[in-house]
Parts: structure tokens; sequence; C-alpha cells
């Protein structure tokens, strides 16, 4: 059997498993792959009932998300001050984890576990709307979908259950190597982890990664390296991605030669949203030739 695709995606709640992983096939290779292709699908980890499978996801980007985030965020909270903004997701973030939360007033400074992520991506996402409303709705509603998920991940219990999403998809593939791309928080749970289990990966792509972001790789469980079974490892980020923020993994995740590091341009409305990502040609070059397919 040849080289399996497995998707690991990003934070929010997703349509239903069989549905995003045709999903993403298309967007990447113009046809759904079949028993070609496994999605981890850790979104019910996180989120009741799937998205209904016509609802638009309003951490992708696409205009549909982009008017349903407008319409969900009363103009209190789309026009807050930053820092109040900051201040209200950290502790909503602590109080839907269940996890006691260390002691307030949180204000994303660097004693905030991930607050100072949080505020960064908050600072450049208002930085980016400048004064429309309805884009600083989009860009926030990411902020906060993304930093909930990851608070979650890393100190709410829900890492363990995650991994355990992935680790089974990867048995599913057998003893091929399999091509695995991770978008958002999904490339932090496909990083932890191969690294961890030593599996091997033709190659590794990340998309709209924050494994480079300092504060997040202060909290992996394994120390910033190209996991030893990963043959080649392509990042793809657009430097407007705040879930991003730091675009160049090369430098700090040894060995630097089966790292790439490219920017792309990722138009949706949050310039996070992953069908743009694999739309570019880059990423699906990539992904066609370790795959070994053509056209």
């Amino acid at each position: 059997m040849g080289a399996r695709m497995i998707y690991v995606h990003g934070s929010g709640n997703k349509v239903r498993p069989e549905l995003l992983r045709s999903q993403w096939d298309r967007a990447l290779f113009g046809e759904d792959l079949g028993d070609a292709s496994l999605m981890a699908y850790w979104a019910s980890v996180r989120h009741g009932s799937p998205l209904p499978d016509t609802a638009p996801d309003p951490l992708d980007g696409g205009p549909e998300g982009a008017r349903g985030a407008e319409e969900d965020m009363p103009a209190s909270v789309r026009d807050e001050p930053p820092e109040e903004f900051v201040a209200r997701t950290l502790g909503e973030a602590w109080f839907e984890s269940a996890t006691p939360a260390p002691e307030g007033p949180w204000t994303g400074e660097p004693g905030d576990p991930l607050g100072g992520w949080l505020r960064d991506m908050t600072y450049l996402a208002d930085t980016m709307a400048e004064s429309a409303a309805a884009r600083r709705a989009v860009l926030r509603t990411l902020v906060k979908g993304t930093f909930k998920d990851a608070l979650a991940y890393f100190f709410g219990g829900a890492r363990d259950a995650v991994r355990g999403v992935l680790t089974a998809e990867l048995e599913k593939a057998g003893d091929t190597p399999p091509v695995v791309v991770g978008h958002g928080l999904g490339s932090v749970v496909a990083y932890e982890v191969l690294a961890a289990s030593g599996r091997e990966a033709g190659l590794l792509v990340t998309l709209g990664s924050p494994l480079a972001v300092a504060e997040v790789q202060g909290h992996l469980a394994a120390a910033p390296a190209v996991p030893p079974g990963v043959h080649a490892w392509l990042n793809a980020s657009d430097p407007r991605d705040l879930v991003a923020l730091d675009h160049t993994l090369r430098p700090e995740y040894a060995p630097a030669d089966r790292v790439t590091d490219v920017l792309v341009s990722n138009d949706s409305a949050n310039h996070h949203g992953v069908a743009a990502y694999l739309g570019d040609a880059r990423v699906r070059e990539a992904c066609r030739e370790a795959l070994g397919r053509r056209g």
C-alpha cells in the first residue's frame, strides 16, 4: 500500500470527520482520496456534536464563517480595549478548562501561562483590523477560539485524549511512512505525537503553526527538534496569520536540513483558513511528491 495522508485539524468545532477529511482531500488534491487519507478528528474531545454539514467554520476564515463571527460577537466584546479582551479571554479559558487558575488579575504578562501569546495575537489582530469592526470580530474570534483550545490542551487535561486520536490514526496507516499534515494547534499535536512515538513520516507539513512561538515551545512535551522518524518537514505560514505569529522553525528545530520554512499567501478572511493553505502550490507539490502522485 502506498503512503497515506493523515490530517490533524486545528482549533474549534468541525463538521463530521468523514466530510472534513473529504474537504481537505479536495482542497489539496482536487478529489477525494477515499481510504488513502485519514482525519485525526479531535474536535469531539473539546466540543459536543459536530457542526452541521452546511455550517461555516467560524475559525476557518471563509466568507460565511467571517459573517458568522461578526454576527456572533457583540459590539461590546468586539470593541472592548485589547487589554480587557485579553483579561476576559484568559478568565473564560481557565474557567472552561475546569483547572485551577493562577492567581489573577490576568493581564497577558509572562506570568500568565500562554498569556503573552494571547496578548501578542490580540494586539496584532487589532493592528490589522485598524478601524474595521467587522474585521476585528473575525480576527478576535480566531484568537479566542485558538487560545481556549490551546489552554485546554496544555493545562486543561485534554492533551492525552487529543494525542490519542492521532496515535490511533497512525496505527491504521500500517508500516508505510505517511504524510502528516497539521493545521494550527493540530500541528502541535502532530509534532508531539511523532516526537514521542518515533513513528516514521515521509513528510510532516505544518500550516499556520504556532510551534515557533516561544511560549508554546515552553510547554511542549518534547524539546524543539525534528522528530526522529520525520524524513522532511515543510512549514508554511502567511505573515499575517495570528496563530503562527513567528514563522521560522528551521533555526530551532534541528537538524535544520530537514526543515523548510515557506511564507505563502493565505487570503482567507483571517489568513489562517486551512483550505487556502492546502491550495498553495508549494504545499500541494510537496504532498503530491511525497505521496507519489502526479498532476
